[in-house]
């Protein structure tokens, strides 16, 4: 898989409304190999009450759903709580936390289970009232935690920045990843670009990019329809090139009522999207 143009995931949560049998069918029609699989507490077809209690078959059911649709399985995204806030990886309390790492491990060995080889997490929020050294340093532990215990099971372990994260801009991740030791991370400009940031000043984060969500962006808008995009994809391509980079490209338009992502039509923006990168 060199050739970036051809290794397209598309997240299951692009299309939320359709049962997920159907979603994989879908992707299959949009000639779409692989499939980013969302594990978000309350909010996802897959959520982790559905495997932590009997992983082995979660995964069995899993398997047989990608394997009856053809698809693979390219990243498996965690979310702890039912918003980015809510049982966040630097929780202040320890009971949250750990209960958040066994979460974890329940969904690495499904992770694992279905041979896929990414997982991507949230990094953590500022919580108010917490001394913001010991709400950063609770963040880089927990990830550093994550990163090495995936590496054991042979998994990659990537954290996605985001808006409402602690980490909203280019240069407080680059200080992140180089306090996390070998974590790498889930990849989209859109939060940053979002934010009026410029693609330039996003690039620096490309050669730490083990995973990337690809849908338009401007500023003021989180998620946009192809034609208001300002995000340099082809320059973005080139670099990922560049740095050697072997993962997929996922196609990563939501529906959600949050910040507009709620206005685009999700298969007309996907296909745009696909056909720009097959260049």
């Amino acid at each position: 898989m060199n050739n970036l143009a051809n290794q397209f995931s598309c997240a299951d949560f692009t299309f939320p409304l359709l049962p997920h049998d159907k979603v994989l069918a879908l992707l299959r029609l949009l000639e779409i190999e692989g499939v980013d699989l969302g594990v978000f507490v309350d909010r996802s077809h897959v959520q982790p009450k559905d495997i932590v209690g009997n992983v082995p078959a979660a995964v069995n059911k899993m398997r047989a759903s990608l394997a009856a649709n053809g698809l693979v399985a390219a990243d498996v995204f965690l979310q702890t709580g039912a918003e980015p806030a809510v049982n966040a990886a630097n929780h202040p309390h320890a009971a949250v936390r750990n209960a958040n790492r066994e979460m974890f491990q329940r969904v690495l060995e499904f992770c694992a289970g279905l041979d896929c080889r990414h997982l991507t997490g949230l990094p953590g929020v500022w919580h108010a009232d917490e001394d913001k050294s010991a709400d950063w340093q609770r963040a880089v532990e927990e990830a550093s935690w994550r990163s090495e215990t995936a590496r054991a099971a042979g998994v990659t372990y990537a954290i996605e920045p985001h808006i409402g994260s602690m980490l909203p801009d280019p240069e407080s991740v680059l200080r992140f990843v180089r306090d996390c030791a070998g974590l790498t991370l889930t990849l989209d400009y859109g939060h940053f670009i979002y934010q009026g940031m410029s693609n330039e000043s996003v690039h620096p984060l490309v050669p730490h990019a083990s995973h990337f969500h690809a849908r338009g962006g401007a500023k003021g808008q989180l998620q946009s329809t192809m034609k208001d995009n300002v995000i340099d994809f082809t320059e973005i391509l080139r670099r990922l090139r560049a740095s050697g980079y072997a993962g997929w490209i996922c196609l990563e338009y939501v529906w959600v009522d949050w910040e507009g992502c709620n206005r685009t039509d999700n298969i007309s923006e996907t296909l745009l999207l696909r056909d720009q990168l097959r260049g």
